[in-house]
C-alpha cells in the first residue's frame, strides 16, 4: 500500500479560506445563512469555514452537525441504528441558505441522503455543498457548489482526510492497495453489490 500527501496543513487552511471567500461573493452577505458539517470530518470542516466566515463579515455563523444514516440506500435498518450520530442544528432552517459541508464528495449518495434528512427539518431557501475534495465517480445527478480541490482517482484508490479535531493532523492523501489488495476488494464488491466507499 502506498500513501501519496497531496494537501499539507497549510494547504487545507488556504483552501477553506478561499471557499469561504466564495461563500460570500455568491450570498452576497452571511445574512441568513447556515454552515451544517455531514457526519464525522464534515463537521469540524464546516466549523472552520464558519470562523473564516465569521472573521470576513464580523457575523457569527450558526453551525450544524447532521447525520444522514437513516436516509441511506445501502445497508438495513437495524445495522443503520447503530451508526447514528446526533443531528444538532441549533436555529431554524426554514427560508434560511444552507451550506452543506463534507470532505470528500464521491458518489453523491451521502449528499443525496443529507439532503433528504434536512428536508425532513424544515423547507430551507437553498442548499448548496462544500466540499475539500471532489473525486469524481459520481453515481447521482449531484454536483458541488465549492471544491476546495478536484482528485481524480481510481474507485480502488483511497481519499483519506486526517484533521485535527479528529485524526490529531491535517492532511489529505492518496492510498493506493496492492494488486493483491485491489483483486481481494474487487471481489468483496461484487459479493456485496455496492462500492464499501459511500
Amino acid at each position: 500500500m502506498s500513501k501519496k500527501i497531496i494537501m499539507s496543513q497549510d494547504d487545507i487552511r488556504r483552501t477553506l479560506a478561499r471557499i469561504a471567500h466564495e461563500i460570500i461573493e455568491r450570498n452576497k452577505s452571511a445574512d441568513h445563512l447556515i454552515l451544517v458539517g455531514i457526519h464525522t470530518r464534515g463537521v469540524p470542516l464546516a466549523r472552520r469555514l464558519a470562523d473564516n466566515l465569521g472573521r470576513f463579515e464580523k457575523a457569527e455563523i450558526p453551525v450544524g452537525a447532521l447525520d444522514f444514516s437513516l436516509h441511506r440506500d445501502d445497508l438495513p435498518f437495524l445495522e443503520t441504528r447503530n451508526l447514528i450520530h446526533r443531528t444538532e442544528i441549533p436555529v431554524n432552517i426554514d427560508n434560511q441558505s444552507i451550506v452543506l459541508v463534507d470532505d470528500v464528495l464521491y458518489t453523491g449518495r451521502s449528499v443525496r441522503a443529507a439532503m433528504d434528512t434536512l428536508i425532513d427539518l424544515g423547507r430551507p431557501l437553498s442548499i448548496q455543498l462544500a466540499v475539500l475534495i471532489d473525486r469524481g465517480h459520481r453515481e447521482m445527478p449531484i454536483r458541488a457548489d465549492y471544491v476546495g480541490k478536484n482528485i481524480p482517482s481510481s474507485r480502488h484508490e483511497d481519499i483519506r482526510v486526517s484533521l485535527v479535531e479528529t485524526d490529531g493532523l491535517d492532511e489529505v492523501a492518496i492510498v493506493s492497495p496492492t494488486h493483491r489488495e485491489t483483486s481481494r476488494e474487487i471481489t468483496n464488491q461484487q459479493r456485496s453489490g455496492y462500492d464499501t466507499d459511500q
